[in-house]
């Protein structure tokens, strides 16, 4: 809290999403199923190195998920999850024979050969 005006500090959003990921989000919102509240990131354990990116669709706001707002829609990033993104950049790419999501995590230690799962 700043000592002056006692009010807190807006603290950085745990995943930074490039202008790319963002165009992406707002393409997923504007063919979302009814309901969609939003866009959600988890990291659930599978894979061979134990915890995976998922990105879904999203019908309630779960407590400690944290909420990034965008220009597209409202980005969720699971609670139980911020802990093993903070500091990642999330990017949308495409080329001729493959698109997806792709992380820079800065604590991911290792990945699979695939590139689907990491360990922390």
């Amino acid at each position: 809290m700043n000592a002056e005006t006692k009010t807190p500090r807006a603290r950085p959003a745990a995943v930074t999403l490039t202008p790319s990921a963002e165009k992406r989000i707002a393409d997923l919102m504007g063919k979302a199923p009814e309901g969609a509240i939003g866009v959600k990131l988890s990291t659930p354990r599978r894979g061979c190195s134990g915890l995976a990116y998922s990105v879904d669709y999203v019908t309630e706001e779960a407590k400690f998920d944290e909420k990034i707002e965008t220009p597209g829609g409202i980005f969720y990033i699971d609670g139980g999850s911020v802990l093993y993104l903070v500091g990642s950049i999330m990017d949308w790419r495409e080329d001729d024979f493959a698109a997806g999501f792709v992380f820079d995590n800065p604590n991911a230690k290792g990945s699979c050969g695939c590139g689907e799962s990491f360990t922390v």
